[in-house]
């Protein structure tokens, strides 16, 4: 709403909200996910989230890299699920990872083991800090957004917001400038292509 206005464009915020739901998942898919590869390692974390006085809960897994590779709403937080997100997580990759990472939750355990029993699981509440620091962004935005209204658009929002932020945020070695001004300037023309913004 305030970058339109600065270029003379007057919408309110409810039609730029229209707009994210109408074209946001269409853009989300269109952007590349980075292609998984056999030596990833995936943190999982989860996360309370209240609406409306009723609690529910944001699972989340991350790559090692920060990339957000999948995230679903669920009302409980038990072995499945957990086995949900590794079987989402699975079909998505299109194979496991090297290791996960995950919290002491014990329900990460039960799922791992009828889901990917092969795979090395390292279960320490301090190992797991890039997925919990994956939440931020959307605690920030929650607070913008004054909370978010119900279930289906949390999940609708985020699903669309990781795929965005995967795109324009570097990769945690990207360290120097020139990189992240690159990395930048690549992100910008990979959404103008998702966008259909450059034909």
């Amino acid at each position: 709403e305030a970058m339109l206005a600065e270029r003379g464009i007057v919408v309110s915020y409810e039609t730029v909200r229209r707009w994210t739901m109408k074209f946001g998942p269409d853009f989300a898919r269109r952007l590349k996910r980075k292609a998984a590869r056999r030596d990833d390692v995936w943190h999982l974390d989860e996360v309370v989230i209240d609406i409306g006085g009723e609690k529910r809960w944001l699972w989340r897994a991350v790559d090692q890299d920060g990339s957000v590779l999948d995230e679903i709403v669920q009302k409980k937080r038990d072995r499945n699920a957990a086995a949900r997100l590794l079987k989402r997580l699975l079909k998505k990759q299109g194979l496991g990872p090297k290791r996960i990472v995950t919290d002491k939750l014990g329900s990460y355990s039960a799922a791992k083991k009828d889901v990917m029993p092969a795979t090395e699981h390292r279960s320490h509440k301090g190992l797991n800090n890039r997925a919990e620091n994956s939440h931020l962004p959307i605690r920030k935005r929650e607070k913008l957004m004054q909370g978010f209204r119900s279930w289906r658009s949390l999940q609708r929002f985020v699903s669309i917001f990781s795929a965005i932020r995967n795109c324009f945020v570097p990769a945690r070695q990207t360290s120097s400038a020139l990189s992240r001004h690159l990395h930048r300037l690549r992100a910008f023309a990979a959404f103008q292509a998702a966008a259909g913004l450059n034909a």
